[in-house]
């Protein structure tokens, strides 16, 4: 069984910065392509940003620029690292980690508020 486990979230003023953790542990685990994702309250779960195994990332227009997805193959860890915070980025934040063979698995997410 494999466990993801997202930290990092809290409240930040605009303009602030946060770097949110992902790591995923459990059952052989191989980290392989991974994504960030968000559900601002009232709306849908949207794409933010995506890493492959070679390390290619993509990023949701909104955040492109502020925000960089990263990784740690060895700690099966992915990071996201959210500068020149704004409140429309208040969302809970999941991560989704997929293995080799495209099996994702999701976080309890963790609560990111941009609030002055």
């Amino acid at each position: 069984q494999v466990q993801v486990v997202e930290s990092g979230g809290g409240l930040v003023q605009p303009g602030g910065s946060l770097r949110l953790s992902c790591a995923a542990s459990g059952s052989a685990f191989r980290l392989a392509t991974a994504g960030w994702y968000r559900q601002p309250p009232g709306k849908q779960r949207e794409m933010v940003a995506t890493i492959l195994s070679g390390g290619s990332t993509n990023y949701a227009d909104s955040v492109k620029g502020r925000f960089t997805i990263s990784r740690d193959n060895a700690k099966n860890t992915v990071y996201l690292q959210m500068n020149s915070l704004k409140p429309d980025d208040t969302a809970v934040y999941y991560c989704n980690p997929r293995n080799p063979y495209g099996i994702g698995y999701w976080g309890q997410g963790t609560q990111v508020t941009v609030s002055s």
